[in-house]
């Protein structure tokens, strides 16, 4: 595990530390099944289980979270494509009533997705709300190529899907979650996702009805945080939905496309309509697409013996 440094933040008016975003952990390179031959979205491309080698590699323990994102900021003066674009998606039913009044259209196919003007990383729910008491939460409303460059400034670099969904199994073999196939071990939370009625009732029984602190929930068997639910992430690799059982090494995806892949699932996901929170499923939106439920966290290379 590599940590740089630790960072103070100041939340709600008193001094808290948290540990940098820069902390990473060290994933040792090994062969493992990726995808899977029972597909909960068949049409997401999950499947065929095939063997996958992966170098080792270095993971962000923690999703970015807004702490480090506005330090980036603050370094670079970047400005995110939903800044730029003037608006970005949020799920209505985080919206205060003067938000929702403003809006005229709506996602026609999930009509729970609405175009946000003045939405942004810093202003998750739009105009009227801030990330004043959330900067240990991930940041969201950043598109792929906002997190290119942050994980470029940092040194790093996007995970390929492989790496990611290597990185999520914690070194389980054939299990649906990262800690291994029940929902709720022991009758416990271990992710942050949807429950109750979607999109009409959210209970919040794990404690959050968006996004929680990047600290949250237990880490999986690797020591990384939040690798479904949350929010989810970007990774390197252009979409498709078409594998071969052929044995991979270190895959790096289609040379190019049109979509992204995503992976892990959100604080939205839900096993009625988005049964996406297991280290198989995965999604996809195009490199410029921001929403109020889209992070990522960073990999980097380990350096040959000769260079360290």
């Amino acid at each position: 595990m590599i940590d740089h440094h630790y960072q103070c933040i100041v939340p709600d008016h008193h001094y808290q530390c948290i540990v940098s975003l820069f902390k990473m952990v060290l994933i040792t390179g090994g062969v493992f099944t990726m995808g899977t031959d029972d597909p909960g979205i068949s049409q997401d491309g999950e499947g065929p289980a095939r063997k996958t080698h992966i170098k080792q590699f270095y993971m962000d323990t923690y999703e970015v979270a807004n702490a480090e994102f506005e330090r980036f900021v603050r370094a670079t003066s970047h400005s995110t494509e939903a800044e730029i674009f003037g608006d970005s998606f949020v799920f209505e039913g985080l919206l205060s009533d003067k938000v929702k009044s403003t809006i005229t259209q709506a996602v026609a196919a999930a009509p729970w997705w609405l175009p946000v003007k003045g939405a942004s990383w810093k202003h998750p729910e739009g105009p009227d709300s801030n990330i004043t008491k959330r900067m240990d939460h991930p940041v969201v409303h950043v598109s792929w190529q906002n997190a290119v460059a942050y994980c470029t400034w940092a040194g790093k670099r996007l995970p390929t899907e492989a790496e990611w969904e290597y990185a999520c199994r914690g070194g389980l073999e054939n299990r649906i979650f990262p800690w291994g196939n029940k929902l709720q071990p022991k009758g416990q939370h271990y992710m942050n996702i949807w429950q109750g009625d979607f999109p009409h009732h959210n209970t919040a029984d794990d404690g959050y009805a968006s996004t929680a602190p990047v600290t949250a929930f237990p880490a999986n068997g690797y020591g990384l945080f939040n690798m479904v639910g949350n929010a989810w992430e970007w990774t390197s690799d252009w979409w498709t939905v078409h594998h071969t059982t052929d044995e991979l090494e270190n895959p790096i995806g289609p040379p190019s496309g049109t979509d992204k892949v995503k992976k892990g699932g959100s604080y939205m996901c839900h096993k009625s309509y988005c049964y996406r929170y297991r280290c198989a499923a995965r999604s996809q939106n195009t490199p410029d697409s921001s929403a109020s439920n889209l992070g990522f966290r960073c990999a980097a290379d380990v350096l040959p013996d000769y260079l360290r």
